[in-house]
């Protein structure tokens, strides 16, 4: 019998290093967070077939048929997108009342978007399968979430966020290889460093900024080169490259390494050595992925003048937060949140 009330919660992320990889089949050592979105979904009275939904924390609303979802902007985007995907997928669903609720921010870089679709789904779902539905995999869950950021919001989305988000575990991070869609647990041992956000005041979307741009330049590289994702190629190959995608490409592959050295450190204790890679990635995101911005970098280097030893845009750039790893007995800097991990997503 299906439930009658369903409440899922879905963590944002935060991303150690390893960005704008995961769309280039490359590497990302990200690990989810304890604030997220909570969705809560309630069965409606049998011969409903309307979806109604309330956004809390926007007092915002809205309706719509369960069937023909239509297309609508903003977070409703993101729930009518998550209904038609289901059902496309073949998931059961009902016709249902959905309450929305989120303590990770919005637009700051720490995968609000990804949260906000995994628990729309892992609700609805829950809320509508019977037990001969079969069990929807995380793997499969991630790549439906993915659709419904690609082809409802117009933001062409990788798949580490929505990695995160269903992988995650308390005290751990984890490393995620793009090519093969594999998920390695790395403890995540910091020995009393801390690691914080500080918003940069300028919010970035990914369907109106430069991320698609970023997307659509490395699509293009990677047809020059006569490979499926930038990750396949070496140094060798992108050198030969027009600018500006010989300087995205060498983001990735640096990043990439930047992610293998990052593993190493953890793995070692190392956590001053991570600092200093979470500085080389900033740069070559500002120097050759080219998403920072002058408000980005005003809080980089703030939070260094606070006693930060290593600190990066997060996230798809051109805005949003900044992570920073602070030693041991530094004082969490004005405006900075400190952010640790927490368990995946689930069902409550």
């Amino acid at each position: 019998m299906p439930a009658r009330r369903v409440t899922a919660f879905a963590p944002g992320r935060v991303n150690v290093i390893g960005e704008h990889t995961d769309y280039n089949g490359g590497l990302a050592l990200p690990f989810a967070i304890r604030e997220g979105v909570t969705v809560e979904a309630t069965a409606l009275a049998p011969g409903s077939d309307r979806v109604e939904v309330r956004a809390t924390d926007l007092g915002e609303h809205d309706s719509f048929p369960l069937r023909e979802p239509g297309r609508a902007g903003g977070w409703r985007a993101f729930v009518r997108g998550a209904v038609a995907e289901l059902d496309a997928a073949g998931r059961p669903l009902v016709a249902m009342r959905v309450e929305i609720a989120a303590t990770v921010p919005r637009g700051a870089g720490l995968s609000s978007s990804a949260a906000l679709t995994v628990s729309l789904c892992l609700a609805m779902t829950a809320l509508a399968d019977s037990p001969d539905a079969g069990a929807l995999d995380r793997l499969e869950l991630a790549r439906l979430c993915s659709r419904v950021e690609n082809d409802w919001t117009g933001a062409h989305t990788g798949l580490l966020d929505q990695l995160a988000s269903l992988y995650g575990d308390a005290d751990e991070a984890m490393r995620i290889d793009f090519a093969e869609l594999t998920v390695t647990p790395v403890p995540l041992r910091l020995h009393g460093w801390r690691f914080a956000v500080a918003d940069s005041g300028q919010r970035h979307a990914h369907a109106s900024s430069g991320y698609n741009e970023r997307r659509a330049e490395c699509a293009s590289a990677c047809e020059q080169l006569g490979v499926t994702t930038l990750s396949e190629a070496d140094a060798a190959q992108v050198a030969m490259l027009p600018e500006p995608l010989r300087r995205r490409a060498r983001h990735v592959l640096g990043e990439n390494e930047r992610v293998r050295e990052a593993v190493q450190a953890l793995q070692a204790g190392d956590i001053r050595s991570l600092a200093a890679l979470l500085d080389a990635s900033h740069a070559s995101l500002r120097d050759l992925y080219e998403v920072s911005t002058p408000a980005v970098e005003a809080t980089v280097a703030a939070l260094h003048a606070a006693g930060a030893a290593g600190a990066r845009v997060m996230g798809g750039g051109f805005g949003g937060a900044v992570l920073a790893l602070l030693p041991p007995g530094t004082e969490l800097p004005a405006g900075a949140t400190e952010v640790a991990p927490g368990p995946g997503a689930h069902v409550l």
